[in-house]
């Protein structure tokens, strides 16, 4: 684990420069799916990285961090922070504002690696928080898979564009959001999921707590 830090640490931070350095950010006014790519990549890429590269260190918050940094608590925090983005004001306002767009990115980059810390952090062998980080991690998945299949399966534009001068592919503003919901749904949904069950494995081979006399 102690050489795998700065390799996730590194990655993250080049999947970060990629990300905001890059033309998605300029794209996202006039296309979901450029807006969707950034947001899986911050959650379900770079967000596990960095906690992989923080996980039981010095800088880790979860360790003593009490209820704030539990799994679930960081599933619920998470929860309305994506939802939050999602919904049709605040996300026009992301696409048509710098202010609005660095707030909204900020906040997935610190929801996601509260939950990955929050699942995979803390000290090495705690059973009681491996369980919990089972737990979150497969919640989000199962609410990340909702929401991509809300915005590919709606038979209409839930979140007007805009401007479409940048969408992608040439794709109509309805194709561009079902495009986007499949993105979230494969890439965020299937992250999560992998990380859940990586985390269960590992769950079942740590040692039991020693009974009580």
């Amino acid at each position: 684990m102690t050489t795998m830090r700065p390799l996730s640490l590194t990655a993250a931070i080049l999947l970060l420069a990629l990300a905001w350095g890059g033309p998605l950010p300029g794209m996202t006014a006039g296309s979901f799916t450029a807006h969707m790519i950034l947001h899986v990549t911050l959650v379900a890429v770079v967000a596990p990285l960095l906690a992989m590269a923080l996980a039981g260190t010095r800088l880790d918050p979860t360790i003593g961090g009490g209820v704030l940094f539990a799994p679930l608590t960081a599933l619920v925090v998470e929860f309305f922070v994506v939802w939050g983005w999602h919904a049709p004001g605040p996300h026009l306002a992301a696409r048509v504002s710098w202010a609005g767009f660095a707030a909204e990115q900020a906040s997935f980059l610190a929801a996601g690696l509260l939950v990955w810390l929050s699942a995979i952090g803390g000290r090495s062998g705690d059973r009681q928080r491996a369980a919990g980080g089972v737990a979150a991690l497969l919640l989000t998945s199962m609410h990340m898979t909702l929401l991509g299949a809300l915005f590919l399966l709606a038979p209409r534009v839930l979140c007007t564009p805009p401007t479409e001068l940048h969408a992608l592919l040439g794709l109509s503003a309805l194709e561009d959001q079902q495009l986007g919901g499949t993105i979230m749904l494969a890439v965020g949904g299937l992250a999560y999921l992998a990380g859940g069950l990586a985390l269960a494995r590992r769950l079942l081979v740590l040692p039991a707590p020693e009974p009580r006399i």
